[in-house]
């Protein structure tokens, strides 16, 4: 049994699925890619239980046969071939023979029939959306999610699906990101939570270029499928916090500032900001913008200002400078409106201009108390 393959495009299938691997496998098997030849087409496929990825790509084969292929291993020996044909031979008891123009490589296989089968796609609810709304939802939200073991559900995107938008949702209880689309409709009305892990796969697997996802889900799994690659994973259960009840309706101090300038200078201030808290202080009064941070512990400190637009009372407010970085890195309008009540009340982070018939994007960010 043996196939024929270019390097070059086995190396960009493999890594583009690699992502799946994990270094802690509970079954020996997970280390292994599954080849799976049929029909002249190869199917590549990675696997950590919780997600499933696969992508294809034509070779020359006259058998069809599978065979599971340590990833390391193979991940390793390829990245020395520039495009160069390969051929794999397998032999009955799954030894692996990789021949090239330069020599031999040998190798111990797996049988596989023991890699583990890839759930169905049990239909229950199906859409369709572009890669554009896919790659910005997950960039605008997956950098606000949580990784705190006793909350699993936090640990992911909620998205809401109505018949008129979908909702992403993000939230680590110290910052969350809502951002709705209204050009992505549905025939169903529900709700999924995604892990985070399969959604920055999805985030490296996606190209550019516009191309239609489409989406299937049931009260367990997601099945995602693009191009030649198919993404499977399983859903998160639990009851995501009610996210809107956290949200102030009522924030009559707002700050207009451009945000490139405020973003930089928030970079510059927040190195000399406590490495614990890392906090930095705004003092707002009429048109001015201070923004300041200290270290007491090493006598470090910084001070900068800004000229701004504000309505509102004089206000002293402090932010973790992570934070404000990580959402105005996705803020993309120009200006951004900073809405708040009082020092200790959440402020939410607004793009002063945005398409409203597309999309609508809020962050949210507690205080530290100064």
């Amino acid at each position: 049994m043996k196939f024929i393959v270019s390097s070059a495009s086995l190396t960009k299938q493999l890594q583009l699925i690699s992502g799946v691997l994990s270094s802690n496998n509970t079954l020996p098997i997970l280390d292994n890619f599954l080849f799976e030849i049929q029909g002249g087409e190869l199917s590549v496929t990675a696997s950590d239980l919780g997600t499933t990825m696969s992508s294809k790509l034509k070779v020359e084969a006259k058998d069809d046969f599978n065979v599971a292929v340590p990833a390391k291993f193979l991940l390793d020996i390829l990245k020395t071939f520039a495009d160069h044909p390969l051929t794999f031979t397998v032999q009955d008891n799954f030894a692996i023979e990789i021949s090239s123009d330069y020599g031999k490589y040998k190798l111990s296989g797996f049988n596989g029939e023991d890699f583990p089968k890839v759930p169905a796609v049990e239909q229950e609810s199906h859409l369709t959306l572009s890669s554009e709304i896919i790659l910005n939802a997950i960039n605008k939200t997956l950098f606000a999610a949580g990784n705190d073991e006793l909350r699993p559900v936090m640990s992911g995107v909620f998205c809401d699906i109505t018949n008129d938008q979908i909702t992403f949702v993000a939230t680590d209880a110290h910052k969350l990101v809502r951002y709705s689309r209204f050009d992505a409709k549905s025939d169903l009305s529900t709700s999924i939570i995604l892990p985070s892990k399969p959604l920055n796969l999805l985030k490296n697997s996606l190209s550019s270029k516009e191309e239609e996802v489409s989406i299937d889900f049931n009260q367990n799994n997601a099945f995602f499928s693009y191009g030649d690659v198919k993404l499977i994973c399983r859903l998160l259960e639990g009851k995501y916090p009610n996210y809107e009840a956290v949200i102030p309706k009522q924030n009559p101090n707002v700050l207009t500032v451009d945000k490139q300038l405020l973003l930089n200078s928030i970079k510059r201030v927040s190195i000399f900001a406590n490495k614990s808290t890392y906090q930095v202080k705004f003092k707002i009064a009429g048109r001015e913008l201070n923004i300041s941070a200290e270290d007491l512990d090493y006598s470090n400190e910084a001070n900068e200002r800004l000229t701004c637009n504000y309505q509102g009372e004089d206000m002293e407010i402090g932010f973790n400078s992570r934070f404000l970085i990580d959402m105005l890195n996705n803020v993309d309008s120009e200006e951004v409106n900073i809405e708040m009540s009082a020092p200790n009340r959440a402020g939410l982070i607004i793009p002063s201009t945005i398409d409203k018939d597309k999309e609508d994007i809020l962050m949210l960010v507690m205080p530290v108390m100064v």
